[in-house]
């Protein structure tokens, strides 16, 4: 029915990565960009980051991880979040890397080493790092619309009653990136609240 209504529509597709990488060279998605998979860094194996076949995975940015209990009274409210039940997580080092560690079941926010700016017709969503999911780590992270631009906050659960640690620098999730007919108004059109984040932790809003 809809492909006799709209005979030249076009379905949604996944971008591959030459068009990751041509619009990457081009500023206008990813930066810093890497136009590879990266396993092994210095002689150390790490979790992996870049280009992919079909998707580009980012890292975990070093510098800020805010973990939910700096307070064990009141409730999160959304629409009026308040900061201080948000804690710094202290940066640890050892030979494997440098990473947070979260407690048992522990939830947290952190920030993304990349930089995004999406051209209105592209819509990025991200999936699980395998060697994540299988140490019970998930990260969520909620659809960044056409025209959006900033640094991802990343949203990190450890779902395991054991502590459980997350490498800073190091791939943390993968983001797919989709194509679709220009819409009618972008995230920058409508001047979206979370437009232009910068490389720290940005708590909910209304």
């Amino acid at each position: 029915m809809l492909d006799y209504l709209y005979p030249n529509r076009k379905c949604m597709s996944i971008l591959s990565d030459w068009e990751i990488k041509a619009l990457s060279l081009g500023n206008e998605l990813i930066s810093p960009f890497i136009d590879k998979v990266v396993s092994e860094k210095d002689g150390k194996k790490v979790l992996s980051y870049g280009l992919g076949s079909y998707g580009y995975d980012i890292r975990l940015s070093p510098k800020q991880c805010l973990l939910f209990g700096g307070t064990s009274s009141g409730d999160c409210d959304p629409k009026d979040f308040n900061p201080d039940i948000l804690k710094a997580t202290d940066l640890h080092e050892d030979e494997r890397g440098e990473y947070f560690l979260l407690p048992p079941f522990g939830y947290c926010l952190c920030v993304a080493h990349e930089r995004l700016s999406l051209p209105e017709d592209i819509t990025v969503i991200a999936a699980g790092k395998s060697s994540y999911a299988r140490t019970g780590i998930l990260c969520n992270i909620t659809p960044a619309e056409g025209g959006w631009e900033g640094y991802l906050t990343l949203e990190i659960s450890n779902c395991t009653s054991l502590w459980n640690r997350i490498y800073a620098n190091e791939g943390i999730t993968q983001l797919l990136f989709y194509r679709g007919k220009p819409c009618l108004v972008s995230y920058r059109d409508r001047k979206g609240k979370y437009q232009n984040q910068p490389k720290e932790v940005v708590t909910a809003s209304v």
